[in-house]
């Protein structure tokens, strides 16, 4: 940072004096241009000399004392969004009481999976529910025990849900557990797909239910989350500890290389012992704005999916349910969610199953009735109803003001105070100021321009508005070229925050990541 602020200000000595140079020694108009030009050059050379300093998305270096001289990437591309209503406190019990699977929330699956249940069927945690049609041998678990009360249908006969009434006091299935130590890899793999945990292992690229037939290059797991109001990882694991590391030494076995996990080197204090004490494992140390925790971009800063082969990731709370299998010998669906926004009146953490149903999470703690619901955070999550369920994925669920009312003026009023990546407010300028929004957009699509907004908040070595373009004209060359299969949502939500076009970032990029996969 010294090195790059010296040369901006070398840049500005050296403008001066050719300006000066020009003016005294200028004999004539054409020498005064000549001179003029010469500042241009000067200009355009050294703002590329503190472009190649600034090094690109990343750079290796020290970390704080904690890291103990392990590697550390420190990203410097991103933006951390500040907001009201972070979870707090200790873990508290929420009662909720109906759960489901929704299957459109696995990519790529059949809108009709085959039921392996019925309506008043009564469940274990643990029983199988469903299975895609396309991938039979990927079975989907029932979180809760109690009985199946609906089957919910959409659009086409499509399923949206298969929903569960909970027991009072739950029963788990119980199941033949295989010797981890003495099992080989088929038979690990042959037991974790009939336990149903399988589907927690997502495949990149693509971001889908991993393929079994596959041999992983890698395994990654990230055990921080930057994302705004996201939980903290640190203390979603507290009793869990032995099932956490029982899950990584299982993973450790299913790929041909190694176990990554990236580690927070953000902090003030180092993070939980559970993840800096884990054995068995490669650790690299992150730092860096939002998007540093998404498991994608620590991929693309270590050994990027474009290089070749394929990948494995997980988050922390599913590789706790996978060890659960051999620790307690049963499919311990468990959650940690935090429930947080500025229209929650106490942000909490809540212990709860994966599918818990939304209205019941949030129920007596909503500030306004007509806030939105968000299943994950604010940037990649998917807007859902107090009828809807906790995505498989998510463990947040965020609330916030429905903007459907007219901003008069909009962006010209100087006293609205909103995050944001460029000086069109001043509150550019009190980055660590937490904001209260709302879901107004603030403007309707444009021309999809060219203006490097993209590049200045995805720390990954890819030009990210070519690849989409690429998407929108159907250019598959360039989009893999381009490093499209180096991204899923939530990499580039933070693009689509700073978008001045307003385009549908996320969306355009999984038509292009279907288009892909479809091709292969």
């Amino acid at each position: 940072m010294k090195q790059k602020q010296l040369l901006k200000t070398n840049l500005v000595l050296a403008l001066a004096l050719l300006a000066q140079s020009a003016y005294a020694h200028g004999s004539g108009g054409g020498a005064t241009l000549h001179y003029l030009l010469m500042a241009l050059a000067t200009l355009v050379l050294l703002v590329l000399v503190v472009r190649l300093v600034d090094g690109g998305p990343s750079k290796s270096g020290n970390g704080p004392a904690y890291t103990g001289g392990g590697k550390v990437v420190k990203l410097t591309k991103g933006f951390d969004i500040s907001l009201k209503g972070a979870a707090q406190g200790s873990i508290s019990h929420q009662p909720v009481t109906h759960f489901a699977l929704e299957p459109a929330q696995f990519i790529g699956m059949s809108p009709i999976p085959k039921l392996l249940v019925q309506e008043e069927d009564t469940v274990k945690a643990g029983d199988l529910l469903f299975f895609d049609k396309k991938r039979p041998e990927i079975k989907y678990a029932a979180p809760v025990s109690g009985q199946v009360i609906e089957v919910r249908r959409g659009a086409k006969r499509a399923i949206d849900a298969v929903v569960i009434l909970a027991d009072k006091e739950m029963v788990y299935r119980s199941l033949d557990v295989v010797d981890p130590e003495k099992a080989t890899r088929e038979e690990l793999v042959a037991f974790l797909l009939e336990s149903g945990v399988w589907p927690m292992i997502r495949q990149r690229p693509y971001n889908v239910v991993a393929n079994p037939e596959v041999t992983p290059r890698d395994i990654y797991i990230s055990t921080f989350d930057t994302a705004p109001l996201a939980p903290d990882l640190n203390v979603v694991l507290d009793g869990k500890e032995a099932a956490f590391q029982k899950g990584l030494d299982v993973l450790a076995k299913l790929t041909s290389g190694k176990v990554h996990l990236g580690l927070d080197a953000n902090g003030k204090k180092a993070p939980a012992a559970v993840y800096t004490e884990a054995k068995g494992v490669e650790k690299v140390w992150f730092s860096g704005p939002h998007p540093a925790g998404n498991v994608g971009v620590q991929i693309h800063n270590t050994q990027p999916v474009a290089n070749g082969g394929v990948v494995w990731t997980l988050g922390v709370q599913d590789v706790a349910t996978l060890g659960a299998l051999f620790t307690e010998g049963r499919f311990n669906a468990s959650r940690v969610v935090a429930v947080a926004g500025p229209e929650i009146e106490k942000p909490c953490y809540v212990q709860t199953y994966i599918g818990a149903n939304m209205g019941d999470l949030v129920k007596g703690n909503l500030d306004e009735d007509d806030a939105r619901l968000i299943s994950g955070d604010v940037l990649s999550g998917t807007k859902v109803s107090p009828k809807s369920f906790l995505g498989f994925y998510d463990d947040q669920v965020t609330a916030v003001e429905e903007g459907d009312d007219f901003d008069l003026f909009g962006w010209l009023v100087p006293e609205k105070s909103r995050p944001t990546v460029s000086r069109t407010y001043l509150s550019y300028f009190t980055p660590k100021r937490k904001f209260k929004i709302d879901t107004n957009t603030r403007g309707e699509r444009r021309a999809f321009v060219v203006t490097g907004q993209y590049e200045d908040v995805l720390p990954m070595n890819i030009y990210p508005q070519h690849a989409i373009k690429a998407v929108i004209n159907g250019d598959y060359e360039n989009m893999e070229g381009l490093g499209l299969k180096e991204m899923v949502e939530e990499d580039i939500a933070l693009c689509e925050f700073a978008c001045t076009s307003k385009q549908p970032l996320q969306q355009l990029l999984r038509e292009g990541l279907d288009l892909m996969q479809s091709e292969e």
